[in-house]
Parts: C-alpha cells; sequence; structure tokens
C-alpha cells in the first residue's frame, strides 16, 4: 500500500512494557530518575543494516492518482462530514475528491538523491496498490496510448531503469511485488507470469536486483486491490504456488516476502466488524490454505489509524493530534506486532525473520500532523519497540509522498521524520541492547553505537506534554535532543537550533553537546539520543 482504495485498521491497544535485565537498569535515589548502566545491557536483537527503509510508490513511479494534499478547506470539510457521519462515495478510501493525479516522481532530482543516500544503505520497496495492476511495457518504444485490458496503470522500462539508478546512487536494494489483476490471468483465473518474467528479466539486464518482493501488495484486501472479484484464501494459496515456482526459476537469489498484510488486529474490533468485513480474506486463511504459502521472510503493513481523509469509516478508525503522545496510541505497534508475530508467523512460519513493508502515521496518506515534530514520537518510538522485538526491517511510507513522507514531495525538504531518522541511522547501530521497561511518560531504547567498539547509544523519549524525566548516567556522552518550539510545527530543532539544509543542500553537521556523568533532565516532549563512545559494553564489539 498504502494502497489508496484501502480500508481501515483497528482501534485500541495497552500499553505493555518489556521487562528489565537485572543489573542494567535499576531506580535511583532521585525520585523520578532511573539510573542507567550501559556498560552491562545486555543484547537481546540483532537487526538488519538496513533496518530504516522506506517506500516509494508505484503510483509515483508511473505517474497516478494518489491523495491529495491538505488545505485548510479540505481540511474543514473532511471534519464537517465525518461529524454529519456522511459516508464516502462508493467504498471508503475511494472517495475521488481525496485523490489527485501527479506527474512521475523525479529520481534523477540531486537533492532526492543526496538525503536519500545520507540514509543508506537501506531498503527501498516500490510497490503499493498501483503494483497489483500496473502493466509492464517490455520495449524502448512508446507506452501504449490506452492502458492494456486488465490493467489500470503502464510502467515502462524507462520508469524502471530510473528506479534501478535511483537504487544504486543511494545504496538501497530494491523491494517490490508483481500485478495479479485480469491482465495476468488465464481463462480459469490463474495467476500467469509472463508479465513478471519480462520485468524480472529487464530488471537484470538494466544492471538492476530484486532483493526480495512480495507477491503482491495486501492480499487481505483483494477485491481493493484489483484481484478478482470473489478472490478467496484458496485462491490466493493457488496463485502464490505457481509464483514460488516462477521464482525459483527466474529469481533464484530473491527473497519471497509475505504476506504483507494488514488492517487487521487493530482497527476491526473498534470498527465493530464493519467496514473491513466486506471483502477481506483473513491472513490466517491464506496461511492455512493448501498448498500452504512458504515465505523466506514475514511480512506485515501497519498503520495505527486511517487519516481525516477517511474519516467516513467511523470513530474507531481515526486518532486526534492530542493522542499522539498517547501510551495507548504508541503502543498500538505493539499490538499489531502480537497479531501478526505472534498469532500468525509463530503459528505458520516459525522462526522466519520478520519485516514490518509498510508503516506511517495512519493510512490514507497520513494526517496533517504527520508532517511535523508532533510525529517523530511515533516513528523513533515505533522504531525502538520492533527492534526491541526483533523485527528486521521496516519500511516507512514514504520517502517522498503525501503527509506522511519523510520529504516533502514538491521541494524534497526534510521534515522533522527525516531528520529523527537521519539521527537514528548515525547512532543507532545492529545490536539491539535491553535498555530495561519504559513506563509511561519515558520510553528507553538502547542500541550499540556504530563505528565505536563497546560504545552505546540510549534513545529517551520523553512523551508527556508536561512532565520533565531525567536519567542517570555513569559517563559522559554526546546529547542530541529534539524538540519544537511547538509539538505541530514543521520545523525541529537539535540542541535548541533549528535544522536546515545548508547551501548545495549540505546536510548540517548534527554535533550533539557534551553531557556529564550524573543526572541528565529531558524537557517534556523531547526526544534525546546519548551516544556514550567510552561505555564499553562487551556486545558492542
Amino acid at each position: 500500500m498504502e494502497t489508496t482504495r484501502w480500508i481501515g485498521l483497528a482501534a485500541g491497544a495497552c500499553f505493555a512494557a518489556l521487562a528489565a535485565t537485572a543489573g542494567s537498569v535499576s531506580p535511583s535515589a532521585t525520585p523520578g530518575t532511573v539510573r542507567l548502566a550501559p556498560a552491562t545491557l545486555p543484547p537481546i536483537a540483532q537487526v538488519d543494516a538496513r533496518y530504516q527503509s522506506y517506500n516509494v510508490e508505484m503510483a509515483e513511479v508511473v505517474g497516478g492518482n494518489f491523495w491529495k494534499p491538505y488545505t485548510a478547506e479540505s481540511i474543514a470539510a473532511m471534519k464537517a462530514r465525518a461529524g454529519a457521519g456522511a459516508a464516502a462515495a462508493g467504498v471508503a478510501g475511494q472517495d475521488p475528491t481525496m485523490f489527485q493525479a501527479r506527474p512521475a516522481i523525479d529520481l534523477s532530482n540531486p537533492r532526492l538523491r543526496k538525503l536519500a543516500a545520507a540514509l543508506g544503505p537501506a531498503y527501498m520497496r516500490t510497490s503499493g496498490t498501483w503494483a497489483n495492476t500496473v502493466y509492464f511495457h517490455d520495449a524502448d518504444g512508446p507506452a501504449p496510448a490506452r492502458v492494456p485490458e486488465g490493467f489500470q496503470g503502464v510502467l515502462d522500462r524507462a520508469q524502471w531503469k530510473g528506479v534501478i539508478d535511483f537504487a544504486h546512487a543511494v545504496d538501497a536494494k530494491l523491494v517490490t511485488s508483481f500485478a495479479i489483476s485480469a491482465g495476468v490471468r488465464d481463462q480459469n483465473g490463474i495467476w500467469t507470469s509472463e508479465q513478471a518474467r519480462q520485468f524480472v528479466a529487464f530488471t537484470k539486464a538494466a544492471g538492476g536486483h530484486i532483493a526480495a518482493a512480495e507477491f503482491f501488495n495486501e492480499p487481505d484486501m483483494p477485491v481493493y486491490g484489483g484481484a478478482p472479484k470473489g478472490y478467496t484464501a484458496q485462491d490466493y494459496a493457488r496463485d502464490f504456488a505457481v509464483f514460488r515456482a516462477f521464482a525459483a526459476k527466474a529469481a533464484p537469489d530473491m527473497k519471497i516476502v509475505g504476506p504483507g498484510s494488514v488492517g487487521e488486529g487493530v482497527l476491526m474490533p473498534a470498527m465493530g466488524g464493519g467496514g473491513l468485513a466486506t471483502g477481506l480474506v483473513r491472513t490466517a486463511a491464506m496461511l492455512a490454505a493448501t498448498p500452504a504459502p512458504k515465505v523466506d521472510i514475514f511480512s506485515y503493513h501497519f498503520y495505527g489509524a486511517a487519516s481525516i481523509r477517511c474519516a467516513s469509516m467511523g470513530a474507531g478508525a481515526q486518532t486526534t493530534a492530542a493522542d499522539a503522545l498517547s501510551e495507548a496510541w504508541l503502543a498500538r505497534t505493539d499490538t499489531s506486532y502480537d497479531f501478526y508475530v505472534k498469532g500468525l508467523r509463530d503459528r505458520y512460519a516459525p522462526g522466519k525473520p520478520v519485516w514490518v513493508t509498510e508503516t506511517a502515521d495512519a493510512a490514507c496518506g497520513g494526517n496533517p500532523w504527520a508532517a511535523t515534530f508532533l510525529d517523530s514520537f511515533r516513528y523513533l518510538d515505533q522504531l525502538g519497540r520492533l527492534a526491541r522485538r526483533g523485527v528486521g526491517v521496516v519500511f516507512h511510507n514514504t520517502l517522498a509522498s503525501s503527509e506522511y513522507g519523510l520529504l516533502d514531495e514538491s521541494t524534497f525538504a526534510p521534515r522533522p521524520n527525516y531528520w529523527a531518522a537521519l539521527l537514528w541511522h548515525r547512532l543507532m547501530g545492529t545490536t539491539v541492547l535491553d535498555a530495561g521497561p519504559s513506563r509511561p511518560g519515558l520510553h528507553l531504547y538502547a542500541q550499540c553505537l556504530p563505528g565505536h567498539a563497546g560504545g552505546v547509544t540510549v534513545l529517551a523519549i520523553n512523551n508527556s506534554r508536561t512532565r520533565p524525566a531525567s536519567i542517570e548516567l555513569p559517563l559522559g556522552a554526546r546529547r542530541y535532543t529534539l524538540g519544537a518550539a511547538k509539538l505541530e510545527d514543521h520545523q525541529v530543532q537539535l540542541n535548541g537550533r533549528a535544522l536546515a539544509l545548508a547551501a548545495g543542500d549540505a546536510l548540517p553537521p548534527l554535533q550533539g553537546t557534551q553531557q556529564t556523568a550524573g543526572r541528565a533532565a529531558l524537557a517534556p516532549a523531547t526526544i534525546t539520543f546519548f551516544a556514550m563512545a567510552g561505555a564499553a559494553n562487551p556486545a558492542c564489539h
């Protein structure tokens, strides 16, 4: 996805703190202060070197309809419709007023490449609902004037070569999915591989490599993703077997990721079974069907809510800016993980690595505050939670499109979440340490500090809007505190100084300030990384 015909997520969650390891964290004599012993924080997980990754939607690559940018007038109208209980035209998420046609993204743009490269190495996933129904024009001539029957868009060689070149330029490995619409099916409705074969063959000929692929985007929502009407779990298992056989022959080194489902386990209970129930194919049913779909990497998508663009889905699908720092909102990441990983991966694909191949603050393009500092709490807290639980890679949706883009889609200027991503990339290594239990108002995560043997970085998130917090460190650290004059500001400050690109789109130095050993104060609604190069943790060799 973020499938532009997608319907909902589910609400509700409870805060689940992870147990502390004895000796690594202890209460301090100072009330409200947590004492850390970074040298003895034990390792609890390992993440991919490309853990923090991103999506560039197929709709962006080919130029298609995507979420229409908010205006003050459109926000007011959406809230009014939601308040009146109005339903969207047709299926929720398909109201044509929500979308806007856009030209193909310019992946050769120097600023875009420079800023994406600063996050490398990463995976770049080019998929989404448009990928389910896109025709690959495997010729150097112009694409057909009319979209071939059974498809809804056209991807030409030049566009896909642009994706390959971009991936090379920014140190990204490609992840994608394949068309599954009527145009790739035989007279019996069974998926055929000819389009996929051409696509894979051209990728190789153009110097590219598909590192991993999902069969198709969000198969639990087949009716909204372009699959045949009445598509069932058994149909998916049948088609997946054909796909797996094709991949083994045409791309034997391509990892098969799946199922890439979305929306179950979080939103439907709050919606009372409405909305999502129509056309939903349960992931459990797909995985239990025969022949059983076999994946190399288990994947799912997660959005904690639907944006106000999809307010017609009902109050259960929504969240508010007022709740953006709440424990219940942030804990939805754990609720989704428990549903998909503990409930499904552990049963149907035990031991397989886990990827979250799409996530952002809210489906339907993100809420208006997704482009502000307010969402950086969710962004970094989610990375911390998922790393603790052993998720290998997390793909943010998107790199540069809609409100949830790390970069502004028109100017490619960095948003607050981009700066948060850059700090994570520089300060949080692949070995995950147990920083002890988070608690309401203070969430702690720790990972080895890249480039420093024995070094440790602690991420301390004070998600209280009013209460200060503190931690006690046994040694000095470089401190990197993110804050903003107002939580819904589009500009973020690092240690009190506004972050912005310099001349020639040069990144600022992102230099930390010196934090002495002892008590380190954490102001309300701030995010702080403490980088301790001299921690001497034996797990961080």
